[in-house]
């Protein structure tokens, strides 16, 4: 499996291009690891010090970091991404009480110029 990366305008986030459909239609917001309960995906990237962040759009995942450096922060997320896709697990877990947020988008209103940007690219 070889995964694509590419920068955003916003130097804390990048972008990974798994060649595989992630959510297929719609988008979803993580900020914190609650939020990324129905997730197996987005939880296993929040398992990573220093990511703050995750958003899943149709054919990509977007991760935000702290302050650290991409270059050591970079091979835990492509690993990460790697291990959720062969491990055959669900990007989001169906059904349950949590269909009232599929396809939902959670970002802070200050956010939106670049989660425009990011649904742009």
């Amino acid at each position: 499996m070889f995964i694509q990366t590419e920068a955003t305008p916003n130097p804390a986030t990048l972008k990974f291009i798994p060649g595989q459909p992630v959510l297929g239609s719609g988008t979803l917001d993580f900020r914190d690891p609650e939020e990324a309960a129905g997730s197996p995906l987005a939880t296993r990237l929040f398992e990573i010090e220093g990511v703050t962040g995750v958003f899943l759009g149709s054919d990509f995942i977007s991760v935000t970091k702290d302050d650290g450096e991409w270059q050591h922060l970079k091979p835990a997320i492509l690993g990460a991404i790697m291990e959720h896709y062969l491990s055959g697990a669900p990007v989001v877990e169906t059904g349950g009480g949590e269909s009232d947020s599929a396809g939902a988008e959670f970002f802070d209103d200050a956010d939106s110029d670049t989660v425009n940007t990011i649904k742009e690219l």
